[in-house]
């Protein structure tokens, strides 16, 4: 199958359970028949998933438990003061 907008040869990629069709060239993305249903339903699951989780504590809660900043808690053995990758949105695998 050809690019619709520069002809190149499209490549067939399946990501996440989603067939997409990619141009290397200008890395257009094309979606076959019921695959953007596919996505919708995924992301719509996600979002109730996490607005049913309970809300955390406020800013004036947290500030309240934890102790104020310390220069010591930087140095502490086996930490670097820098947090890990943040996990990724399952969109991102699909067109990462």
């Amino acid at each position: 199958m050809k690019c619709p907008t520069d002809s190149a040869t499209l490549v067939m990629s399946e990501r996440a359970g989603v067939e997409i069709d990619y141009c290397p060239e200008c890395r257009g993305v094309w979606l076959d028949r019921g695959e953007l249903d596919k996505i919708l339903e995924r992301a719509e699951a996600e979002v109730s998933r996490s607005a049913a989780r309970p809300p955390g504590p406020t800013h004036d809660e947290q500030s309240r438990t934890r102790p104020a900043y310390d220069d010591r808690d930087r140095r502490s053995e086996g930490s670097s003061g820098y947090r890990g990758k943040k996990k990724e949105h399952w969109l991102g695998e699909l067109f990462g």
